[in-house]
This record gives C-alpha cells, structure tokens and sequence, in this order.
C-alpha cells in the first residue's frame, strides 16, 4: 500500500502479509488513520469524517492512495490495484487497474469488516447509526439496494418539500401523488432486502457470539419498522396504509413520518432489548459479534473473506472474551489490530501477528512506519 499526504503521513509504502498484522504506537501517532486508508480503498469514503478536505495533509496539495490486492485464484494471476486521488475542493479520481471507476466498485475487489470506536454507540446510539450499519450489511446481498436507496431518497426529498409547501398553502395535496409511487416502491424493497439480510445474519451472529461469550445468553436482532405489517400485508401495503393514517399529521409537521428513514434496529439478549441492561463489555461483545458474523456472511458470496480491520478493540474485553476473538483472529487470512500497548494483546495472538509499530510524526515530517515491537 502507499500512502501519500493523508492527515499526519506525507510518505508511507508499507506491505502487509497473511495473518494477524498487530499496530501499535500512541495515541494520535497515525494507527487509526492506517485503518482509514483502507476503508478509502474499499469504500471511496471516510468512516471519521464527510469533509473530504480533512484528509489531505496540512500544507499539501493532494492525497493518493494506492492499494494493490494479491490474487487468490492462483500465484501467477496479477494483482487489483485500487487508486484514489484527492485535491483540495472535493476533486477526488478513483480507477481500478488504471481504469476510472466510481467508488461502488471498489468494494468489488477490497471487501473490508470494520470495528471502530464509533461503532460502541450500535448499541444504545440513536437510531441512524443502526440504520446507517444495516445499510452497509445490506448493500453487497442486493445487487438493487444501492439504486433503491437512491430512488428513496429522491422521492423522501420531493415529498418532505411538497408537504411544507401543503403546510404553508402554497401546493396542493394530489401533487404528493406523482411522488408516493416512487416512495412506496423504492421504500417496500429496502425494507424487504433489510429483513431478508436480518434472516441471513441470524445464526452467524448467535454462533459468533456463542464463540466470544459462551455462558451468555443468544444474541439476536430485530427489525423495528415504523409501518408494522399487519396479517397478509406487504411492506408496500403497510406502508401505504401508514401513509394513509398519518397523512394529516405530515401535512401539520412538514415531514414524512413513516418509512425506511425512520425504522430501527434493536439488539437482543435471549429475547431482551440488551441497550436496558447491558454493561459495556456486553456491548462491545455483541458489536464485535455481529462484525464477525458479517465476515462469515460476506464470505459467503464468492468465498473470498473480507480483509477484517479491528481499532482498540481489546480494551474492555475480560480475558475469557479476549481468547474467544483471538482464536477467531488468528484462522483469518489477514487482520489489522491496533492497539497502545503490544502487552495489552493476548499473548497467543502476538505470537502470531505480525507487528509494527507506528512513529508519530516529528515537527516538520510525517508519521512512520517501522516493523517490530521495539
């Protein structure tokens, strides 16, 4: 991979192996924004900020990354190289092998689980960052989620803007009509794929949980959407006659108050809502289950595992769980773990990484690189 000007690194070529690769280094030295310059690579986005211009380092004038993936179909088959181009005022190029592509096709060829920080809030975090999470799950099962989620959005546009122009007299109600169909349509198959994935995800996430956390109870989740289907509906029928009950209200408030947009997700311990009573190494438990279980079920597509990227995500964990994850770890073609301190890992597992360690960067230069633990 090389790296060139993003956040505190100006220069950075580094190749990672199979296997567990252990990153350490202190705080602020650049571990996560390592983490960062893959999830560039698998997504075209950053999971720390929707600023692009943040990225670029301070004083340069753009950013680059390149990645090159190593052929599983045989030795001699060449590798995928990933290339991402950023300039100041949002310019950003992304090509594969040389060819200009948009940044879905990325995940093509990098798919990556990630666990960061951020993620702890799944479990007692609003309702967006679980819909935003399901999002990401749900896109590489259905080939037509992304356009759906589009045509959604467009069409949730459209109708907030007519229902505030209803409010304040200057529309008519039967223009809302030209943008219902679309809504309903677009709206039914989200939450149709969303449930189907859920399905999907069911026994992975008990089994991985079961790995991490075997005297525990059986973790699950369920699908909280605003339009409950009643006995025979569809999500499209139920969304229809939610639209219908609360037509009124929209017009008073201004705003769409059913749909995908609204809907939830709730993580269960044998049944219970695990945001009421759960501590936080339960939740970090149940986080780092579902992420697990998302590999096994992106596995599953073509057989290829996805490149798994964990960020601090020993600490809080009791011994028992820390062994669980580190027997998962170390079965995986490669895995990325940042950490502080290398005696913070399981012993088992650094034996078995690789490690390096990260050298924050001095006045005037970047941030480094170095293999080893010392």
């Amino acid at each position: 991979m090389s790296v060139r000007n993003l956040r505190g690194y100006a220069a950075l070529d580094i190749e990672f192996g199979p296997g567990p690769q252990l990153v350490w280094g202190p705080n602020a030295a650049g571990k996560t924004t390592l983490l960062e310059a893959m999830v560039l690579l698998a997504l075209g986005r950053s999971h720390r900020t929707t600023t692009d211009g943040e990225l670029i380092r301070w004083g340069a004038d753009f950013l680059r990354l390149e990645g090159a993936i190593a052929a599983t179909d045989g030795a001699e088959a060449p590798a995928t190289v990933l290339d991402l181009t950023l300039q100041p005022g949002g310019r950003k190029k992304i090509q594969v092998n040389g060819v200009p592509r948009r940044p879905a096709a990325l995940a093509q060829h990098l798919r990556m689980v990630l666990f960061a920080p951020e993620d702890m809030l799944l479990v007692v975090g609003p309702p967006a960052l679980r819909r935003t999470a399901l999002d990401g799950l749900t896109a590489p099962h259905s080939p037509s989620y992304g356009s759906n989620v589009a045509t959604y959005t467009r069409a949730l546009q459209q109708r907030n803007s007519l229902l505030r122009a209803i409010r304040d007299g200057e529309a008519d109600r039967d223009q809302l009509r030209l943008w219902d169909e679309p809504f309903l349509m677009s709206g039914a198959a989200i939450i149709a794929a969303r449930i189907q994935l859920l399905e999907l995800l069911a026994e992975p996430l008990a089994a991985a949980h079961r790995e991490i956390a075997p005297l525990e109870g059986r973790l699950g989740l369920s699908y909280m959407a605003n339009a409950t289907q009643l006995i025979g509906e569809t999500p499209r029928d139920s969304l229809a006659r939610r639209m219908r009950e609360t037509s009124d209200k929209e017009v008073w408030n201004g705003s769409t108050l059913v749909g995908p947009h609204r809907d939830d997700l709730t993580f269960t311990l044998d049944g219970r809502d695990l945001a009421t009573f759960s501590s936080r190494g339960q939740q970090r438990t149940a986080i780092l289950a579902l992420k697990l279980a998302e590999l096994d079920v992106l596995t599953t597509l073509d057989g290829r595992p996805p490149l798994l990227l964990l960020d601090d995500v020993f600490s809080e964990l009791d011994p028992s769980r820390r062994s669980h994850l580190v027997r998962r770890l170390a079965d995986l073609p490669q895995a990325l773990i940042t950490t502080t301190d290398p005696a913070d890992i399981d012993a088992d597992l650094r034996r078995k990484a690789r490690p390096w360690r990260v050298v924050p960067a001095a006045e005037g230069g970047g941030a480094t690189v170095v293999e080893g633990e010392s």
